[in-house]
């Protein structure tokens, strides 16, 4: 599958993104799942998209159709409930500011309420890997998208699991970050106080960027709060939680708890030390989320809708929400006391570790079986994954292998409110042993002449454990100039910004702060660090000179990079 870097690789290279976007957009149509999408955006709605620059510059995208975007129907799986919003939901309008392409609304358990993926009034969405298996809900026609290559990432929700059992089932990254970092405006609420915008995706590196991007404090909604300035990260030698062996239930798919072990194991193989945890207090806190008041709060984000048109409702999904209406005032502080001793309790399990390791959900069914028990089946789904947003934490499922070679299966990884980033760099780890592409205590830098991967300086990025992040060309704003040998040093470019400029060959590579700081500090006049805009129009700091380099120099522009430059002397 297409990642975010395969894209802008792609961009750097020459390829055009409107020709990209039309390929992507004749796949989609030409799908054969009636059940992943709500509404196919046109080609007209594409390509008004394209003009736009940042970071996620022509990176196709999707979104479940409980989220608004401007001039579009909301419908949250309901047809007679649905309306059209005049503004986007903010998360949606910062990734399209950042340049990403939305290509249209995904399907949903209807109003967010189920983990299943089945109850829709529209076609169900087949399961990636199993069409008589469910995808995962509610958020299954986001999950499917990114599963099948229709999209790079896709937003999702998350109040009980909903971001995180697709997930699973499409062997796919699902991040549920921690409460208010990404707005829920523009949300139809199914739990308001809990509910979390969630991203899929293929890898952990693209979670992140989409965090990056999305994670921005919005002062018009009331659940908002600001992502950390300096995000927080877990060391090498960390501790992760496990639990009992006799607290975890598989229902059945007993060859789970293998994959479940091997994953434990691989944290370890990367330094880890596994700690047991008492798991009970999570999951007594996980019963509150549907034994106790908060189906009220479902209850009263569609009470209106369900006293006027109940008959418009997924049988079920109403059976459920109209549960909400009898609870009481009193019923609601019990419960608050009762979340209140859990969280007391979970964080002395917590306190013992940097995250807890568990199953995402702790097996798959088939549609017949979820079909005969819709409600209990669904509850074993959310055995362990109900609690998090209750006791906030931040979380991420994994891929974790297949149960019996065939169907996905996946762990997660839960912490702390904040570790969001923590959590993708250790999550990067697991599935390549690398590091996230990201700025943590890093720092991007471009390359452009002797230090690109194999020539004569290079050593100076790799002594200082410097890690390339990928090739690609900067914006055809800049004209290369030879440096003649000199004073110890080998013959280098100078690039310097000009108004009839060409793309020029990079690389950017990644250096701790620290490393950063002593690799600038011994660059030679005339060359410096400045900021270098990049094809897809973002900005990292790399090599540029000062204005005397281009005195009497020969202009090298004509090759395109140094590499042809260098390979033009061999012929």
């Amino acid at each position: 599958m297409k990642t975010i870097y395969d894209y802008q690789n792609a961009y750097a290279s020459g390829l055009c993104a409107k020709e990209a976007m039309r390929e992507l957009w004749e796949t989609i149509q030409a799908d054969d799942d009636e059940g992943i999408f709500i509404l196919k955006f046109t080609w007209d709605q594409i390509e008004a998209q394209l003009g736009e620059e940042g970071p996620l510059k022509g990176i196709p995208f999707v979104v479940k159709d409980n989220i608004d975007i401007a001039g579009v129907p909301t419908t949250a799986a309901c047809p007679d409930y649905s309306y059209t919003p005049e503004e986007s939901a903010p998360v949606v309008d910062l990734l399209q500011r950042a340049g990403a392409v939305c290509f249209g609304k995904t399907n949903l358990d209807q109003f967010a309420t189920g983990l299943v993926g089945v109850r829709t009034p529209y076609p169900v969405p087949k399961n990636a890997f199993n069409k008589d298996y469910l995808p995962g809900g509610s958020s299954c026609g986001s999950a499917i998208a990114v599963a099948k290559g229709l999209a790079v990432f896709a937003l999702g929700t998350d109040t009980a699991g909903s971001g995180r059992v697709p997930a699973a089932f499409n062997e796919l990254v699902g991040l549920k970050p921690t409460r208010g970092y990404l707005s829920t405006r523009g949300v139809v609420d199914a739990c308001k106080s809990l509910d979390c915008v969630s991203v899929f995706a293929n890898s952990c590196a693209d979670a992140d960027e989409v965090l990056k991007v999305a994670a921005s404090y919005d002062a018009d909604e009331a659940w908002s709060r600001p992502a950390p300035a300096r995000w927080p990260r877990i060391g090498k030698g960390f501790r992760f939680g496990m639990p009992k062996a006799e607290q975890l239930d598989f229902f059945g798919w007993d060859d789970a708890r293998n994959l479940f072990e091997n994953a434990a194991k691989r944290f370890e193989e990367m330094g880890g030390e596994r700690v047991e945890v008492d798991l009970d207090p999570f999951l007594n806190a996980a019963k509150l989320l549907y034994e106790g008041p908060w189906v009220t709060e479902r209850f009263v984000g569609i009470r209106d809708f369900l006293k006027e048109k109940p008959a418009s409702i997924f049988p079920v999904t109403r059976e459920i929400i109209a549960g909400g209406e009898a609870p009481a005032a009193s019923a609601l502080f019990e419960a608050q006391y009762q979340l209140a001793d859990c969280k007391r309790l979970a964080s002395r399990e917590m306190e013992k570790v940097d995250f807890i390791l568990l199953p995402t959900t702790p097996r798959n069914f088939t549609l017949a079986e979820v079909e005969a028990e819709p409600v209990k089946l669904n509850s074993i789904l959310g055995t362990y994954t109900n609690f998090m947003n209750l006791l906030d934490y931040s979380a991420l499922a994994l891929p974790a292998g297949r149960y019996e070679g065939q169907l996905p299966w996946g762990v997660t990884l839960f912490a702390e409110a904040g570790m969001d980033r923590a959590l993708l760099e250790l999550g990067a780890l697991y599935e390549k042993g690398e590091p996230v592409m990201g700025d943590w205590d890093q720092v991007k830098i471009a390359v452009c002449g002797a230090h690109l991967e194999g020539m004569a300086l290079n050593w100076q990025l790799t002594d200082r454990g410097g890690k390339l992040a990928h090739a690609g060309k900067t914006a055809p704003v800049y004209r290369m100039y030879l440096i003649p040998a000199g004073d110890g040093l080998p013959e280098r470019p100078a690039l310097m910004m000009e108004e009839e400029g060409v793309q020029v060959e990079v690389e950017v590579w990644n250096l701790s702060r620290e490393a950063f700081g002593d690799f600038v500090s011994m660059i030679p006049a005339p060359l410096g660090i400045g900021k270098v805009v990049l094809a897809d129009g973002s900005e990292v700091p790399g090599f540029i000179a000062e204005p005397r380099a281009a005195r009497d120099a020969i202009d090298l522009s004509h090759f395109g990079g140094w590499r042809a430059y260098q390979n033009s002397k061999k012929s």
